[in-house]
Parts: structure tokens; C-alpha cells; sequence
């Protein structure tokens, strides 16, 4: 746990310094202040947005939450804190939400200052809609320094935890879009690959992959348009 936060924290500083950076593990939103959960007891999103902080690298930090499974910890720390945004889109029947047992109901009270919850089964152009209409207003609105970035992959169609229906073309099309408006705003942004269920573990490996592959195609294109004055294509 502490190496993954730890590459987190690197990565955001990695990001500040050259614009873009991935990292291949991160992710651990469902961590809260006071108690861990989703396989966590530390939220490295909060550790790197503070670290970036307190050491002046950034005063306003975007954490953009694209996890299947709302940022729920993540909301939680900073539900007080303007210099931090938090954006999760997700899916609305899915953890942690929908737990009315007792000893759980606190589970799915946290909010994020933006939550778009998707219904199950949500598929390709649906998610982009929503992610291309609240997005670019939200980057517009915050002005941030720095974005964290969730990749999650368990949006996938045959995730086991997932229950949307985004295929691995449109896991492409949202990383891409992601890391593409943050270079074009100007924006440094650190890429976390999130969550992912799959028993097959090469496949799994693949599909985390994604975010790098999309990312390395947009940061060719974009520093070949700085060099060149025109995009240039992988």
C-alpha cells in the first residue's frame, strides 16, 4: 500500500514537472479519513493532492474519478475543501451505494462536489455524452493546477464487479479524451489505472494498460504539434 501511494505521489510531481505521467498502480478512493475500505487502508489521491500542496506545486487540484465505483473516500476528505474538486462518474447501482443493512448504511453517504451516477448497463455513447458535457465545464470552472486521474477499467462490458457496458474501444476513447483536454487546457495531469476484476490476469494486465496507450498516443500527437506546428500521429 504505501509503495502504491508513494508512486502516486511520484507520479503527480512527475506530471507538474513534464505535463503527463502514468502510473501502474493508484487508484485506492475508497480510503477515508478515519477508516480504510475497497482493499485500502491509505487514499493516495489525497496523500499526492496534499503532498502537491503543502510543498507549493499546486494550490487547486482536480481529481477526475472515472472507477466504476464512486470516489466515495476521496469525497469524504475533502467535502470541506474548496482547493480540492472532486468528480466521480460511476455506476448508480453499484458500491457503495445500495447497502441497507444496518451495520453498513453508511455506506454511500458521501458526495462529491460532482457525481454523475450511470445506470447499469450504460453503454458506449451514452458514458461519453456524460463525460464530454460535464467535463470540459468542470476544467473551465476550477482552473486546476493539477489533475488526478482514475482510469478505472472495471466500466468494461464483462467486469465482474462492474455493471456497465463500455467495451475496451470505449475505455480507449475516454482516456484519450481525458488526458487530450488536460494537454489542451494546459493542465498537467498524473494517470492512476483504478479498478479491475477479471480472473485472467493477462487479459486484466492488457486492459490496464489502456490509459498508457491512450496517453502515449495523445502526448505523441501533442509534442509533435509543439515541435511541428501540426499534429503528427503514432
Amino acid at each position: 500500500t504505501k509503495l502504491e501511494v508513494a508512486g502516486t505521489v511520484l507520479s503527480a510531481r512527475l506530471a507538474l514537472k513534464h505535463g503527463l505521467s502514468l502510473h501502474v498502480g493508484g487508484g485506492t478512493h475508497h480510503a477515508h479519513k478515519d477508516w480504510g475500505a475497497g482493499y485500502t487502508c491509505i487514499n493516495d489521491l489525497a496523500v499526492a493532492a496534499r503532498l502537491m500542496q503543502k510543498e507549493n506545486l499546486a494550490e487547486r487540484v482536480l481529481i477526475v474519478d472515472c472507477d466504476v465505483h464512486q470516489g466515495d473516500g476521496t469525497a469524504e476528505i475533502f467535502k470541506e475543501d474548496q482547493s480540492v474538486y472532486t468528480f466521480s462518474m460511476h455506476c448508480a447501482q453499484n458500491f457503495p451505494f445500495g447497502f441497507n443493512v444496518k451495520s453498513l448504511s453508511y455506506l454511500g453517504q458521501d458526495r462529491s462536489d460532482l457525481d454523475i451516477g450511470l445506470p447499469q448497463g450504460c453503454k458506449d455513447d451514452e458514458y461519453m455524452e456524460e463525460l464530454t458535457t460535464h467535463l470540459p465545464r468542470v476544467i473551465q470552472e476550477v482552473k486546476p493546477d493539477l489533475i488526478l486521474y482514475i482510469g478505472g477499467i472495471d466500466v468494461w462490458e464483462g467486469d465482474a464487479l462492474g455493471k456497465l457496458s463500455i467495451t475496451e474501444d470505449g475505455i480507449f476513447e475516454r482516456d484519450r479524451f481525458v488526458v487530450d483536454l488536460a494537454l489542451q487546457s494546459g493542465i498537467p495531469i498524473s494517470c492512476m489505472i483504478g479498478g479491475g476484476y477479471d480472473q485472467n490476469r493477462k487479459r486484466l494486465a492488457k486492459r490496464h494498460s489502456i490509459v498508457h496507450r491512450a496517453a502515449i498516443e495523445v502526448w505523441r500527437e501533442y509534442r509533435g504539434f509543439e515541435q511541428t506546428g501540426k499534429a503528427t500521429h503514432a
